[in-house]
Protein backbone atom coordinates (compact mmCIF):
# COMPACT_ATOMS: atom_id res chain seq x y z
CA UNK A 1 0.00 0.00 0.00
CA UNK A 2 2.99 2.48 0.80
CA UNK A 3 4.37 1.78 -2.56
CA UNK A 4 1.16 2.64 -4.80
CA UNK A 5 0.88 5.54 -2.63
CA UNK A 6 4.25 6.93 -3.41
CA UNK A 7 4.21 6.21 -6.75
CA UNK A 8 1.10 7.53 -6.81
CA UNK A 9 2.73 10.80 -5.18
CA UNK A 10 5.86 10.23 -7.62
CA UNK A 11 3.37 9.88 -10.53
CA UNK A 12 1.14 12.68 -9.82
CA UNK A 13 4.36 15.26 -8.90
CA UNK A 14 5.67 14.29 -12.56
CA UNK A 15 2.03 15.32 -14.04
CA UNK A 16 2.27 18.63 -11.94
CA UNK A 17 5.81 19.33 -12.93
CA UNK A 18 5.02 18.92 -16.84
CA UNK A 19 1.59 20.49 -16.49
CA UNK A 20 3.90 23.81 -14.96
CA UNK A 21 6.49 23.59 -17.43
CA UNK A 22 4.09 23.13 -20.57
CA UNK A 23 1.93 26.39 -19.54
CA UNK A 24 5.86 28.41 -18.26
CA UNK A 25 7.91 27.86 -21.50
CA UNK A 26 4.90 30.38 -23.62
CA UNK A 27 5.10 32.70 -20.87
CA UNK A 28 8.71 33.18 -20.94
CA UNK A 29 8.44 33.25 -25.12
CA UNK A 30 6.27 36.72 -24.46
CA UNK A 31 8.24 37.78 -22.01
CA UNK A 32 11.52 37.47 -24.14
CA UNK A 33 9.33 39.02 -27.09
CA UNK A 34 8.22 41.94 -25.23
CA UNK A 35 11.80 42.97 -23.86
CA UNK A 36 13.33 42.34 -27.49
CA UNK A 37 10.82 44.92 -29.12
CA UNK A 38 11.28 47.07 -25.97
CA UNK A 39 15.06 46.81 -26.45
CA UNK A 40 14.48 47.56 -30.12
CA UNK A 41 12.23 50.74 -29.12
CA UNK A 42 14.83 52.44 -27.05
CA UNK A 43 17.24 51.73 -29.56
CA UNK A 44 14.96 53.85 -32.10
CA UNK A 45 14.60 55.87 -29.63
CA UNK A 46 18.21 56.48 -28.97
CA UNK A 47 18.57 56.76 -32.67
CA UNK A 48 15.60 59.46 -32.73
CA UNK A 49 17.48 61.43 -30.31
CA UNK A 50 20.81 60.87 -32.06
CA UNK A 51 19.02 62.27 -35.11
CA UNK A 52 18.03 64.91 -33.45
CA UNK A 53 21.27 66.34 -31.92
CA UNK A 54 22.52 66.00 -35.06
CA UNK A 55 19.95 67.92 -36.49
CA UNK A 56 20.64 70.11 -34.04
CA UNK A 57 24.17 70.50 -34.30
CA UNK A 58 23.65 70.72 -38.10
CA UNK A 59 21.24 74.13 -37.73
CA UNK A 60 23.66 75.09 -35.06
CA UNK A 61 26.67 75.44 -37.69
CA UNK A 62 24.02 76.17 -40.06
CA UNK A 63 23.25 79.30 -38.47
CA UNK A 64 26.65 80.34 -37.29
CA UNK A 65 27.88 79.81 -41.09
CA UNK A 66 24.92 82.32 -41.82
CA UNK A 67 26.08 84.50 -39.39
CA UNK A 68 29.79 84.22 -40.43
CA UNK A 69 28.71 85.34 -43.79
CA UNK A 70 26.39 87.98 -42.87
CA UNK A 71 28.91 89.44 -40.80
CA UNK A 72 31.97 89.21 -43.04
CA UNK A 73 29.70 90.52 -45.72
CA UNK A 74 28.06 93.50 -43.37
CA UNK A 75 31.88 93.84 -42.91
CA UNK A 76 32.46 94.65 -46.57
CA UNK A 77 29.79 96.70 -47.17
CA UNK A 78 30.78 98.54 -43.75
CA UNK A 79 34.49 98.94 -45.46
CA UNK A 80 33.14 100.14 -48.77
CA UNK A 81 30.77 103.09 -46.84
CA UNK A 82 33.43 104.27 -44.95
CA UNK A 83 35.35 104.53 -48.19
CA UNK A 84 33.05 105.67 -49.93
CA UNK A 85 32.78 108.72 -46.84
CA UNK A 86 36.29 109.04 -47.11
CA UNK A 87 36.40 109.84 -50.59
CA UNK A 88 33.60 111.96 -50.11
CA UNK A 89 35.22 113.93 -46.99
CA UNK A 90 37.79 114.48 -48.96
CA UNK A 91 35.95 115.70 -52.06
CA UNK A 92 34.04 117.94 -49.78
CA UNK A 93 37.22 119.19 -48.30
CA UNK A 94 39.28 119.80 -51.31
CA UNK A 95 35.51 121.79 -52.24
CA UNK A 96 35.70 123.61 -49.45
CA UNK A 97 39.00 124.85 -49.55
CA UNK A 98 38.73 125.93 -53.06
CA UNK A 99 35.64 127.58 -51.65
CA UNK A 100 37.48 129.31 -48.87
CA UNK A 101 40.07 130.33 -52.15
CA UNK A 102 37.48 131.64 -54.35
CA UNK A 103 36.10 133.60 -51.06
CA UNK A 104 39.89 134.71 -50.44
CA UNK A 105 39.89 136.07 -53.89
CA UNK A 106 36.77 137.93 -54.06
CA UNK A 107 37.27 139.51 -50.25
CA UNK A 108 41.08 141.04 -51.56
CA UNK A 109 39.61 142.05 -54.95
CA UNK A 110 36.48 143.47 -52.81
CA UNK A 111 39.35 145.15 -50.34
CA UNK A 112 40.91 146.54 -53.60
CA UNK A 113 37.96 147.54 -54.88
CA UNK A 114 36.36 149.54 -51.60
CA UNK A 115 40.23 151.06 -51.74
CA UNK A 116 39.80 152.33 -54.59
CA UNK A 117 36.55 153.74 -54.16
CA UNK A 118 37.51 155.14 -50.69
CA UNK A 119 40.61 156.74 -52.66
CA UNK A 120 38.15 158.19 -54.87
CA UNK A 121 35.84 159.52 -52.30
CA UNK A 122 38.60 160.77 -49.98
CA UNK A 123 39.74 162.78 -53.52
CA UNK A 124 36.18 164.10 -54.27
CA UNK A 125 36.15 165.05 -50.24
CA UNK A 126 38.95 167.17 -50.75
CA UNK A 127 38.31 168.56 -53.94
CA UNK A 128 35.12 169.10 -52.28
CA UNK A 129 36.66 171.11 -49.58
CA UNK A 130 38.67 172.99 -51.74
CA UNK A 131 35.82 174.22 -53.64
CA UNK A 132 34.04 175.28 -50.58
CA UNK A 133 37.05 177.34 -49.52
CA UNK A 134 37.36 179.12 -52.76
CA UNK A 135 33.40 179.50 -52.48
CA UNK A 136 34.18 180.89 -49.33
CA UNK A 137 36.94 183.36 -50.52
CA UNK A 138 34.25 184.22 -53.21
CA UNK A 139 31.33 185.13 -51.02
CA UNK A 140 33.72 187.33 -48.69
CA UNK A 141 34.10 189.75 -52.19
CA UNK A 142 30.79 189.19 -53.49
CA UNK A 143 27.56 189.34 -51.79
CA UNK A 144 26.14 185.90 -50.76
CA UNK A 145 22.99 184.36 -52.73
CA UNK A 146 24.40 185.05 -56.10
CA UNK A 147 22.11 183.41 -58.92
CA UNK A 148 25.38 183.45 -60.91
CA UNK A 149 27.49 181.64 -58.54
CA UNK A 150 24.83 178.72 -57.46
CA UNK A 151 24.33 178.17 -61.45
CA UNK A 152 28.00 177.31 -61.94
CA UNK A 153 28.48 175.23 -58.02
CA UNK A 154 25.53 173.32 -59.27
CA UNK A 155 27.09 173.11 -62.57
CA UNK A 156 30.21 171.30 -61.19
CA UNK A 157 28.03 169.13 -58.98
CA UNK A 158 26.39 167.35 -62.35
CA UNK A 159 29.36 166.78 -63.83
CA UNK A 160 31.00 165.55 -60.78
CA UNK A 161 27.59 163.06 -59.98
CA UNK A 162 28.27 161.96 -63.79
CA UNK A 163 31.75 160.86 -63.25
CA UNK A 164 30.67 159.14 -60.01
CA UNK A 165 27.80 157.49 -61.23
CA UNK A 166 30.12 155.39 -64.10
CA UNK A 167 32.63 154.30 -61.50
CA UNK A 168 29.56 152.93 -59.05
CA UNK A 169 28.35 151.01 -62.05
CA UNK A 170 31.74 148.62 -62.93
CA UNK A 171 31.33 148.33 -58.76
CA UNK A 172 27.42 147.60 -58.78
CA UNK A 173 28.53 144.54 -61.42
CA UNK A 174 31.07 143.39 -59.31
CA UNK A 175 29.15 143.12 -56.36
CA UNK A 176 26.06 140.99 -57.96
CA UNK A 177 28.44 138.75 -59.21
CA UNK A 178 30.05 138.26 -55.48
CA UNK A 179 26.75 138.14 -53.93
CA UNK A 180 25.60 135.19 -56.33
CA UNK A 181 28.69 133.12 -55.91
CA UNK A 182 28.14 133.36 -51.82
CA UNK A 183 25.17 132.37 -52.01
CA UNK A 184 23.25 135.54 -50.31
CA UNK A 185 19.95 135.05 -51.95
CA UNK A 186 18.37 138.14 -49.69
CA UNK A 187 21.35 140.22 -50.17
CA UNK A 188 21.34 139.95 -53.90
CA UNK A 189 17.55 140.53 -53.82
CA UNK A 190 17.95 143.64 -51.79
CA UNK A 191 20.73 144.98 -53.79
CA UNK A 192 18.69 144.82 -57.35
CA UNK A 193 15.62 146.34 -55.56
CA UNK A 194 18.08 148.69 -54.53
CA UNK A 195 19.47 149.40 -57.61
CA UNK A 196 16.13 149.84 -59.78
CA UNK A 197 14.32 151.95 -56.94
CA UNK A 198 17.62 153.89 -57.56
CA UNK A 199 16.54 154.54 -61.10
CA UNK A 200 13.50 155.62 -60.47
CA UNK A 201 14.25 158.45 -58.08
CA UNK A 202 17.02 159.61 -59.94
CA UNK A 203 14.00 160.55 -62.43
CA UNK A 204 12.32 161.59 -60.15
CA UNK A 205 14.70 164.24 -58.25
CA UNK A 206 15.45 165.00 -62.21
CA UNK A 207 11.95 166.23 -62.46
CA UNK A 208 11.61 167.83 -59.43
CA UNK A 209 14.54 169.74 -59.78
CA UNK A 210 13.74 171.00 -63.23
CA UNK A 211 10.60 172.31 -61.22
CA UNK A 212 12.18 174.29 -58.88
CA UNK A 213 15.72 175.34 -60.30
CA UNK A 214 15.01 179.06 -60.18
CA UNK A 215 13.76 178.97 -57.19
CA UNK A 216 16.92 177.17 -55.53
CA UNK A 217 18.77 179.49 -57.39
CA UNK A 218 16.97 182.67 -55.78
CA UNK A 219 16.50 180.96 -52.53
CA UNK A 220 18.26 182.64 -49.65
CA UNK A 221 20.72 180.20 -46.95
CA UNK A 222 18.72 179.93 -44.37
CA UNK A 223 20.23 176.47 -42.57
CA UNK A 224 24.16 175.76 -41.25
CA UNK A 225 24.98 172.42 -40.44
CA UNK A 226 28.31 171.34 -39.63
CA UNK A 227 30.87 168.12 -40.72
CA UNK A 228 34.19 167.33 -40.33
CA UNK A 229 34.79 169.94 -37.80
CA UNK A 230 33.45 172.63 -40.93
CA UNK A 231 30.12 174.39 -41.23
CA UNK A 232 28.00 175.30 -44.30
CA UNK A 233 25.30 176.79 -45.35
CA UNK A 234 22.12 175.39 -47.22
CA UNK A 235 18.63 176.72 -48.13
CA UNK A 236 15.22 175.21 -47.34
CA UNK A 237 15.61 173.09 -50.43
CA UNK A 238 19.16 171.23 -49.14
CA UNK A 239 18.35 170.90 -45.57
CA UNK A 240 15.40 168.88 -47.12
CA UNK A 241 17.70 166.39 -49.18
CA UNK A 242 19.84 166.12 -46.39
CA UNK A 243 17.10 165.08 -43.95
CA UNK A 244 15.38 162.70 -46.77
CA UNK A 245 19.28 161.19 -47.07
CA UNK A 246 18.99 159.92 -43.72
CA UNK A 247 15.96 158.95 -43.67
CA UNK A 248 16.45 156.75 -47.01
CA UNK A 249 19.83 155.61 -45.07
CA UNK A 250 17.51 154.32 -42.28
CA UNK A 251 15.67 152.96 -44.43
CA UNK A 252 17.72 151.09 -47.25
CA UNK A 253 19.93 150.39 -43.87
CA UNK A 254 17.23 148.53 -41.93
CA UNK A 255 16.58 146.43 -45.30
CA UNK A 256 20.09 145.75 -45.48
CA UNK A 257 20.29 144.31 -42.34
CA UNK A 258 17.74 142.36 -42.27
CA UNK A 259 18.76 140.68 -45.52
CA UNK A 260 22.09 139.52 -43.93
CA UNK A 261 20.46 137.87 -41.16
CA UNK A 262 17.78 136.13 -43.31
CA UNK A 263 21.47 135.12 -45.20
CA UNK A 264 22.86 134.41 -41.73
CA UNK A 265 25.62 136.30 -42.83
CA UNK A 266 28.29 138.39 -40.64
CA UNK A 267 26.75 141.84 -39.53
CA UNK A 268 28.91 144.17 -41.19
CA UNK A 269 27.04 147.35 -42.38
CA UNK A 270 30.40 148.53 -44.28
CA UNK A 271 30.13 145.46 -46.98
CA UNK A 272 26.96 146.24 -48.10
CA UNK A 273 26.74 147.96 -51.84
CA UNK A 274 23.86 151.01 -50.50
CA UNK A 275 26.38 151.39 -47.93
CA UNK A 276 29.28 152.17 -50.60
CA UNK A 277 27.02 153.84 -53.06
CA UNK A 278 25.20 156.18 -50.78
CA UNK A 279 23.61 157.88 -53.44
CA UNK A 280 19.95 156.70 -52.93
CA UNK A 281 18.14 159.57 -53.43
CA UNK A 282 20.55 162.04 -54.67
CA UNK A 283 20.71 163.20 -58.37
CA UNK A 284 23.18 165.61 -58.08
CA UNK A 285 21.08 168.68 -56.98
CA UNK A 286 21.08 171.01 -54.31
CA UNK A 287 23.87 169.76 -52.04
CA UNK A 288 27.42 168.11 -52.97
CA UNK A 289 27.47 165.02 -53.50
CA UNK A 290 29.67 164.13 -49.97
CA UNK A 291 27.69 165.66 -48.01
CA UNK A 292 24.87 163.72 -49.28
CA UNK A 293 27.02 160.46 -49.45
CA UNK A 294 27.94 161.26 -45.06
CA UNK A 295 24.65 161.65 -44.33
CA UNK A 296 23.10 158.50 -46.06
CA UNK A 297 25.47 156.57 -44.29
CA UNK A 298 24.88 157.84 -40.80
CA UNK A 299 21.30 156.98 -41.13
CA UNK A 300 22.23 153.50 -42.87
CA UNK A 301 24.40 152.70 -40.41
CA UNK A 302 21.87 152.94 -37.71
CA UNK A 303 18.89 151.12 -39.86
CA UNK A 304 20.87 148.38 -40.44
CA UNK A 305 21.93 148.03 -36.92
CA UNK A 306 17.97 147.72 -36.13
CA UNK A 307 17.44 145.51 -39.12
CA UNK A 308 20.18 142.93 -38.35
CA UNK A 309 18.99 142.93 -34.59
CA UNK A 310 15.31 143.04 -35.53
CA UNK A 311 14.22 146.54 -33.29
CA UNK A 312 13.75 149.87 -33.82
CA UNK A 313 15.65 151.39 -31.35
CA UNK A 314 16.37 154.13 -33.97
CA UNK A 315 13.19 154.46 -36.28
CA UNK A 316 10.05 153.18 -36.45
CA UNK A 317 8.03 151.35 -38.98
CA UNK A 318 4.35 152.44 -40.60
CA UNK A 319 2.23 152.02 -43.65
CA UNK A 320 5.34 150.07 -45.22
CA UNK A 321 8.28 152.67 -44.73
CA UNK A 322 11.32 152.86 -42.19
CA UNK A 323 11.45 156.26 -41.29
CA UNK A 324 14.36 157.52 -38.89
CA UNK A 325 12.97 158.69 -35.17
CA UNK A 326 12.98 162.80 -35.40
CA UNK A 327 14.96 163.25 -32.18
CA UNK A 328 18.05 160.95 -34.01
CA UNK A 329 17.33 162.55 -37.30
CA UNK A 330 17.77 166.69 -34.94
CA UNK A 331 20.56 164.80 -33.46
CA UNK A 332 22.47 163.20 -36.68
CA UNK A 333 22.09 166.08 -38.79
CA UNK A 334 22.42 168.98 -36.65
CA UNK A 335 20.87 172.24 -38.73
CA UNK A 336 20.89 175.36 -37.15
CA UNK A 337 18.34 177.94 -38.20
CA UNK A 338 20.10 180.92 -39.70
CA UNK A 339 16.88 183.14 -39.12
Amino acid sequence: MKVNFLSRVVVASVISGALLMGTGIPANAQENANKQQRKQERKAEQRQAAQKQDNKQQRKQQTQAEQQQSQAAQKQANKQQRQQQTQADQQQQQSQAAQKQANKQQRQQQTQADQQQQQSQDAQTQANKQQRQQQAQVDQQRPSNNRQQRVEQQQQRETQYREQYAQQQRLTQQRSAQLQQQRRTAQYRYQQQYLLRLQQIRLEEARRYTSNRNLYFYAASNYRYSRGGSYYETNQYGANLLRQAVNYGYEQGFRSGQADRQDRWNSSYQDSYAYQDANYGYSGYYVDQSDYNYYFREGFRRGYEDGYDSRHQYGSYSNGRYAILGSVLSLVLNLESLR
